[in-house]
């Protein structure tokens, strides 16, 4: 018998596990391969999250269910959290919930706000799932072209070009969306905005009835002092926005799977609804301890985002060494480059498959993020300056072509 997975066969293949897998090879022959791409988070999560997992993971009554939308108490730290940070409130009760990590929330919220029929706006390059939870729900996709942020001298047009794309994606074709997907600072290419393009974005959803879905996992991780802003500071945003906060990068807890999904409160009971039947909740004891480190480890994510504005400076300062100009991002914590002139024969997934054979470094090809992406290549900072270093000089030996120092 021969059964067709028609939600998974029309899939793409994902073309990180080619590298992947070229990473393997090469680690079983004995490379000592420097792998810049999958951004798992190395730093370790706050101290005081950790003793309080492993303590209250001892107390029997922690190991039944929990509660879906999240313990009170820790949904009251997220609301402080917010208030602390961007100057917003949030009614704990009805405008937070917990979600089992941002790509579990912002999965399930497509279903809740998408059906076959529908359509969203969603930019081009993006984080994978941006583009597939709205196809899971059977959505359509209307692609939102951001190539423009990888070059200094077009970053100055951003925001105007973003909303002339913005308004061709929301008037070309029918039905119209219903639902605008964004995530600032950006993943793949670090661009960040300030609150009055966050104020626009709200101001054009609420001229449609659209609902507008900011993935916010990169809140607290912006370059050159600039704290990147929440869309909730925008005036009527609880109206037509939700945001997606999660503590994977900001307190580098990626394993524990620990987000929210927060503002508008008819969405967010929206998303409480359908999770009560799918999930019963994170463990308890994860929970307790992420409300720890809202509590106490409060200053945490200023230093990881110390650590990698201070990686990100090495990277691309070693790679102008060497002949490959790459502009800084405005936070975040991956770089994106742009394929190097000499290499532009190649396509992203062979010049990174050409990066782990010749230089034993990893990194995820730009056509990943979607078609917009075709053309770069995404570093993550997921290891320590000398670990850069020797990336450089591995890169040096290996793109012969490039005319560095």
């Amino acid at each position: 018998m021969h059964m067709e997975f028609r939600r998974i066969t029309n899939l793409p293949p994902y073309v990180f596990t080619i590298i992947n897998g070229l990473k393997i090879e090469a680690r079983q022959r004995g490379a000592d391969v420097i792998d810049l791409g999958f951004g798992n988070p190395d730093l370790p999560s706050p101290d005081v999250a950790v003793a309080k997992l492993a303590e209250s993971a001892k107390n029997p009554r922690n190991h039944r269910y929990s509660l879906s939308r999240g313990l009170p108490r820790l949904r009251e730290e997220v609301a402080k959290y917010y208030e602390r940070t961007w100057g917003v409130q949030l009614d704990p009760e009805l405008e937070v919930t917990n979600t089992i990590g941002s790509k579990e929330g912002f999965s399930h919220l497509m279903w809740v706000l998408l059906e076959r029929g529908d359509a969203a706006i969603v930019p081009t390059p993006s984080y994978p799932i941006h583009m597939y939870g709205p196809l899971f729900a059977g959505a359509d996709l209307r692609q939102l072209p951001m190539r423009g942020l990888s070059h200094p001298d077009e970053r100055a047009n951003f925001s105007e070009e973003f909303f002339d794309n913005l308004y061709r994606a929301y008037d070309i074709g029918w039905p119209k969306p219903r639902v605008l997907v964004i995530s600032f600072p950006h993943n793949p290419t670090g661009a960040c905005v300030d609150l009055d393009f966050m104020q626009r974005v709200v101001d054009f959803c609420r001229e449609r009835e659209m609902i507008v879905v900011h993935d916010f996992a990169y809140a607290d991780i912006g370059f050159d002092g600039v704290r990147p802003p929440s869309i909730l500071q925008a005036e009527g945003a609880k109206e037509v926005a939700v945001e997606q906060y999660s503590m994977t990068k900001s307190f580098s807890m990626a394993g524990w799977r620990s987000a929210f999904m927060v503002g508008s409160a008819e969405v967010v009971q929206a998303l409480v609804k359908l999770k009560s039947y799918l999930d019963y909740g994170m463990f308890q004891p994860v929970q307790i301890a992420a409300t720890v480190a809202f509590r106490e480890a409060a200053d945490y994510p200023k230093e990881i985002c110390s650590i990698y504005e201070s990686r990100c400076d090495a990277l691309i300062d070693g790679l102008s060494k060497i002949g490959w100009e790459v502009p800084k991002p405005g936070g975040s914590m991956f770089v994106w480059a742009p394929i190097p002139e000499a290499y532009s024969d190649l396509d992203s997934v062979e010049f990174c498959s050409m990066l782990v054979k010749e230089c034993d470094v990893a990194l995820s090809p730009g056509v990943g993020f979607g078609p917009g992406g075709e053309g770069y290549a995404r570093f993550a900072l997921i290891e320590n300056e000398q670990r850069i270093a020797q990336a450089m000089r591995n890169l040096r030996r290996g793109l012969t072509k490039l005319a560095g120092e």
